[in-house]
């Protein structure tokens, strides 16, 4: 039933989402995991668990440039995102922890890209904050974040007498891969005295290459990080990771004491009183095999041959006839057919969606329509250690075949 009845995201010709080609190891990883099955609540009862992923977090915090930052494995991004939401106002209102939004003065807000990962609303909606609390902010002609329109947005809250107290920066949104100003926005958020959260469950992973790593520039400069091991780390789902330069913030938002857990032993506080979750299986094991198993030289020899693989795409569609769309350095290939965009959006994104559908329907690649500031597009993203230069090239005639048949 789950090879007829699913899609396939392990295969070399999976174009989609962000869902991983996983390693052996983080597989292995996932059994031993289950296996011997450790609760990691509490430090005491798992200390070797525990010391695997603090090890893991500190590697990978230590190559984004936080050193000294602590943090947590998460189910996903959207958790990781979520304690980010959390542990902001912690820190910056004393008045939260006891009294919530009520106890404070006015209502706090916080701005993402327009383009970036929407769970932000089902986060605010979560914490009370409220979906209005989201200020998504408009995008510039590269689909970042418009600086001009950050402040307009924030001169406007001050003035309405709302609470501004978290900016966010994307690296590498979901659409079209798009890299944030994150310099730029670690100084504005400096400026008014904001956390700055950087979401980079996506492209986070190119921290393990230094010639990728440029990329990234700014995250160093963030209060909070994001990064998803399994998407392009890898790694079985699922495996987020949260990290923060404010290990009080974060303890302060999730202590909890009760007498039937074990007394804290050793200097670090138990994961449960410094995460969401409670209970907690060991999901840093199948990151901590593939990493000490395959180093970060293949991890990073890998990434870099992706991105070489999405400017082939890119060419190769581009001499095709299948302009690009998005403008990123990441193997997120987006593209447009311009008789069809001639014709009105409407037109545009049912013919988009029907090359799209033509595509998959026909078992030749796994492929998505998006939208890119409202204009519909294909997306194709290459993250799978599988892929090959033939699968490209087959996803390209698979791309030409439909539109004639469209």
């Amino acid at each position: 039933m789950l090879r007829k009845w699913g899609v396939h995201t392990t295969h070399p010709r999976y174009f989609g989402l962000f869902n991983p080609t996983p390693t052996w190891w983080g597989i292995a990883g996932e059994l031993l995991a289950a296996g011997v099955n450790p609760q990691l609540a509490a430090y005491s009862h798992a200390p070797a668990a525990v010391e695997m992923e603090r090890h893991v977090l500190r590697f990978v915090a230590g190559r984004l440039g936080l050193p000294t930052a602590e943090g947590s494995f998460t189910v996903g991004g959207a958790e990781a995102n979520l304690t980010a939401v959390i542990v902001a106002p912690t820190r910056r209102f004393p008045a939260y922890a006891g009294g919530g939004l009520a106890g404070l003065a006015r209502r706090p807000v916080l701005y993402a890209s327009a383009e970036s990962h929407l769970a932000w609303l089902k986060i605010a909606h979560m914490t009370g904050l409220g979906r209005d609390a989201v200020r998504l902010v408009p995008t510039d002609s590269r689909h970042r974040m418009d600086l001009a329109a950050l402040r307009e947005l924030h001169r406007a809250d001050l003035a309405g007498g709302f609470e501004p107290f978290l900016l966010i920066g994307t690296a590498g949104t979901t659409a079209g891969g798009a890299l944030d100003p994150l310099p730029e926005l670690a100084r504005q958020a400096g400026e008014w005295g904001l956390d700055f959260h950087v979401d980079a469950a996506w492209a986070g992973a190119v921290a393990l290459s230094d010639r990728l790593r440029p990329l990234l520039d700014g995250v160093e400069l963030a209060d909070s990080v994001t990064v998803d091991a399994h998407k392009w780390l890898s790694a079985p789902m699922g495996a987020g990771m949260f990290l923060t330069r404010h290990p009080d913030a974060l303890a302060g938002s999730f202590h909890a004491s009760t007498s039937y857990m074990p007394a804290q032993s050793g200097q670090f506080p138990d994961p449960y009183a410094t995460s969401v979750q409670w209970s907690r299986r060991f999901a840093g094991l199948k990151v901590f095999l593939a990493l000490a198993i395959a180093g970060r030289p293949a991890y990073a020899e890998q990434l870099e041959r992706d991105v070489r693989l999405g400017e082939l795409l890119a060419r190769r569609l581009s001499e095709e006839g299948w302009p690009r769309v998005n403008d990123t350095p990441l193997p997120v290939v987006c593209v447009a057919d311009p008789e069809a965009e001639s014709q009105g959006p409407e037109h545009s994104a049912a013919w988009h969606a029907a090359v799209a559908d033509h595509v998959v329907s026909g078992g030749q690649a796994w492929l998505s329509t998006v939208r890119l500031a409202g204009r519909p597009a294909l997306r194709l993203c290459l993250t799978s250690h599988r892929t090959t230069v033939s699968d490209v090239e087959a996803a390209v005639t698979a791309l030409n075949q439909a539109r004639k048949a469209v």
